[in-house]
């Protein structure tokens, strides 16, 4: 697809710029790319890549002197996109032997200050030209139109770009979605298989509660002393409230793929309470036999769906 700058096109593309609107679940991944040109001049091609990151971090690869350009393009960026590694880059269509022109300035002043630099060492050495024409400036296109034509024409080939991209984002978020849905399924039901054996739990520690109790009177122990231990069996003894809490945090977890938005940054931080509810249940029925072996097994379960559930989060935006 091909765009052309235009007053009445650059307008409508600046006011849907502005618009703000709100999206669903969509990973960081992605790729566009759109054919442009310039008014019946130079031909370009605008491309976007992007990959997941804890923020917004926006490369540009641009034309030289079009810093006016790159500053709108950035905050074009901002509004569209809320997180992840993200590349732009313009490049002209280059056709002919006069499609690069030579920088003069840049490369002189590279060159004295190379050879300045030598002499105040004592090295005997010169510029390599390879080195001196990769420095970004050095050549330029001599197909790049003046800034003020170029601009409509990108914005107007970005709005085509960033729907591109969203799309390929969302597609693939919709994946995710569906597998970190399936995943709170399998949390959901470790919590039931669990809850099935504290009964069983709560009977074996109260059995050895009752041991303990025996050995004490026994003996010559101080009777806050046995209370304190009886209390911190009794603690220890129940993983009613890590269930609860994890049920909870798998609920707000489902609400959070149901609200449209950034989730990424909190479905992360939900699944790492999870996993320390998950922690937490293995650590109290830890060196019980019984019934409790199956809720170490269902414990293991639930925190290898959380780590997996983190993979997918790692690239939700």
């Amino acid at each position: 697809m091909i765009f052309s700058s235009s007053t009445s096109n650059s307008r409508g593309t600046l006011r849907k710029h502005n618009e703000k609107r709100l999206m669903p679940i969509r990973s960081m991944t992605g790729f566009a790319q759109a054919k442009g040109q310039v008014n019946g001049g130079p031909a370009f091609s605008l491309s976007i890549k992007s990959v997941n990151h804890r923020f917004l971090d926006l490369h540009f690869r641009l034309p030289s002197n079009t810093d006016a350009l790159e500053m709108s393009l950035r905050r074009i960026l901002k509004e569209k996109l809320a997180r992840g590694h993200v590349d732009l880059s313009l490049s002209f269509e280059q056709g002919g032997p006069a499609a690069f022109a030579l920088n003069r300035q840049l490369v002189t002043a590279y060159v004295h200050a190379f050879r300045a630099a030598a002499a105040e060492a004592g090295i005997a050495a010169e510029p390599d030209l390879n080195a001196i024409l990769r420095l970004p400036g050095a050549l330029d296109s001599a197909a790049a139109p003046a800034e003020k034509e170029l601009t409509p024409a990108v914005f107007s080939a970005l709005e085509h770009v960033l729907d591109q991209l969203n799309r390929m984002r969302e597609e693939e978020g919709r994946g995710m979605e569906c597998e970190l849905r399936e995943r709170m399924a399998s949390l959901k039901s470790a919590c039931t298989e669990v809850r099935k054996h504290r009964e069983a739990v709560l009977k074996t520690y109260s059995e050895r509660l009752k041991s303990r109790m025996q050995e004490w009177l026994g003996a010559s122990i101080d009777p806050d002393r046995i209370l304190q231990e009886a209390a911190l069996l009794a603690d220890r003894s129940d993983i009613q409230e890590e269930l609860v809490r994890l049920e909870n945090h798998v609920q707000h977890f489902l609400g959070l793929l149901e609200v449209e938005g950034e989730a990424g940054k909190k479905l992360d931080f939900l699944l790492q309470e999870m996993n320390r509810e998950a922690n937490t249940l293995l650590s109290k029925t830890s060196g019980l036999s019984g019934d409790a072996v199956r809720i170490t097994e269902a414990g293991l379960a639930m925190k290898s769906d959380i780590e997996k559930a983190r993979e997918q989060v790692q690239n939700i935006e």
